[in-house]
């Protein structure tokens, strides 16, 4: 009897480190996958067609939010655009944002707050301002809050603020009186842009 209690006990903790082997297993399996299939609906334009107020070159690509399971991967219409998410340009295509040539431009994740980033691409700026180079030294994107979430262009009346520049200026940080004064001097040389 005292064999048999042994055998079942030993059984039980067999089958469970197997549980957990498979687990910790499958769980590094999944860390590993970093190159996995983009499943999210988007669209890639066919000609050129206006999205959030911006007129899209042929070739650009409106990544949608998942809705629905059905709709992944590449879609052959245009999806509901209050559920765009981001929209990236051809590589190789710019379009001109406040005088800034930029590559994408991507809604916040936080769905609380109103707006976007901008994503610039400095090499095929033109025309040097004191807003282009107040970005440039951020060496990342720009963070736009709006009024109007269907309206992405450079429209001033819709912009109520930059929120940030990079991870080194932002507006959470309210105590840093250097990150909101440089944040301030960036957006009022946004409003002086005339595009």
């Amino acid at each position: 009897m005292n064999t048999q209690k042994i055998l079942i006990v030993s059984g039980i903790v067999i089958l469970i480190a197997i549980g957990c082997l498979y687990a910790y297993l499958n769980a590094l399996g999944a860390s590993w996958a970093l190159n996995k299939p983009d499943k999210r609906p988007f669209f890639v334009t066919t000609k050129q067609i206006v999205v959030k107020n911006i007129l899209l070159p042929e070739g650009t690509k409106i990544i949608y939010k998942n809705q629905y399971f059905w709709k992944k991967h590449e879609q052959n219409k245009p999806l509901n655009p209050k559920d765009i998410i981001e929209i990236s340009f051809m590589e190789g295509t710019t379009i001109n944002w406040g005088g800034v040539p930029i590559t994408s431009i991507v809604r916040f994740y936080n769905s609380e707050m109103k707006g976007f980033s901008v994503y610039a691409d400095f090499e095929k700026l033109n025309k040097r301002t004191r807003f282009a180079d107040l970005w440039e030294s951020c060496h990342d994107n720009l963070g736009i809050t709006v009024e109007d979430t269907e309206d992405w262009s450079f429209n001033k009346k819709n912009i109520l603020n930059v929120e940030s520049c990079g991870v080194n200026y932002q507006r959470y940080f309210e105590e840093d009186e250097d990150q909101q004064r440089f944040l301030d001097d960036l957006y009022k040389e946004l409003m002086t842009i005339n595009e």
